[in-house]
């Protein structure tokens, strides 16, 4: 059985600790949070019996296989260092850092302490998603050249999130980051990056729309499309829709997770990759709270084969150097920006 802790019980920890419930193996043995009532509430709610105030603490205090850090970005710095000068790998979600320099300490004190760091990019662990990345490996479509990532919606995300509103960046690092992960996952590493942004909510501070175009290393062409902004008939939160057009058909996943897949000579293929709804999940938030599931599993089956997780912190270097290249490049007029 491993054991592991979980650093801020705020809103998204919910979903995190759900899902650990419901993986075999795993225990959350403690928890930690600056605000008692929120962390006396998430311990008796989840059966945790043993409570920390102060992340030096936790790791003075408790034997752990893992720390699951779930807190707001400006504090990861700190606590992954601690993990790692602990010797307690570390899931940290994302935004992983607000700066590259930041992101390359963490690797590199996990790295200097031996330990696992993994990024909680859950975006591409969604049912869906894979279900795309699975048609492309086995070949359904043969090479693609080119994908439109899409992520349009009015939904209120500041009401959850109100310091969304505040910020100087909004979209690209919220909901950007994991759009542009989403692009990294299926066409590969990306060579040069170009972005427009608008402001279209006059009650926040940052950019509620980005229109990112990316030239990836093997030389396919890809958009990656997000608005906060976009009342649509059909409002289609949480969802990812994709186009991939490629040397031997095309693939398209609609809204309400349809999935079309055309080959030139075998014909087409229609279904659906509707992710499952677990005992403790709810509509719209089913997608992202499977997803959440599937990437803790994964993580532990890395610790246990002792592998590197595939959004390990390094390979997250890869998808923080895209947001800035978007902010750059959006700031530059859409001067396009190598990466």
């Amino acid at each position: 059985m491993l054991e592991g802790a979980l650093i801020g019980c705020g809103f998204f920890a919910r979903h995190h600790l759900h899902a650990w419930k419901q993986l075999p193996g795993v225990q959350i043995v403690a928890l930690c949070d600056i605000d008692p009532q929120r962390l006396q509430q998430t311990a008796a709610e989840f059966g945790v019996a043993r409570m920390h105030a102060d992340a030096r603490d936790l790791f003075a205090s408790e034997r752990l296989d893992f720390v699951d850090i779930v807190t707001t970005v400006n504090s990861h710095r700190a606590l992954v260092e601690m993990a790692a000068a602990a010797r307690v790998p570390c899931i940290c979600q994302k935004p992983f850092a607000s700066s590259l320099a930041d992101a390359q300490a963490m690797v590199d004190a996990c790295a200097g302490a031996g330990v696992p760091l993994m990024v909680h990019e859950n975006f591409r662990w969604q049912t869906p998603i894979q279900a795309v990345r699975r048609a492309i490996d086995v070949g359904a479509i043969g090479k693609p050249f080119w994908g439109r990532f899409s992520f349009r919606s009015a939904f209120d995300v500041y009401r959850a999130h109100p310091y969304l509103a505040e910020g100087k960046r909004c979209i690209i690092e919220d909901l950007g980051i994991h759009i542009l992960d989403i692009a990294r996952f299926l066409h590969g590493d990306v060579a040069t990056v170009s972005a427009s942004t608008q402001r279209v909510n006059e009650r926040i501070v940052g950019e509620d729309v980005a229109t990112i175009l990316l030239r990836h290393v093997n030389g396919a062409t890809s958009i990656v499309d997000c608005s906060y902004a976009s009342a649509r008939a059909e409002e289609l939160f949480p969802q990812t829709l994709i186009e991939i057009d490629a040397c031997e058909g095309a693939l398209r996943l609609d809204a309400g997770y349809r999935l079309t897949i055309h080959h030139v000579r075998d014909g087409t293929l229609k279904g659906t990759c509707e992710p499952p709804l677990h005992p403790w999940a709810e509509r719209p938030w089913f997608n992202i709270q499977d997803s959440v599931v599937n990437i803790q599993a994964h993580w532990l089956e890395c610790l246990r084969e002792q592998r590197e997780p595939q959004t390990s912190g390094r390979d997250n270097l890869k998808t923080l150097a895209l947001v800035e290249a978007a902010y750059a490049s959006a700031a530059a007029q859409q001067a396009a920006q190598r990466v």
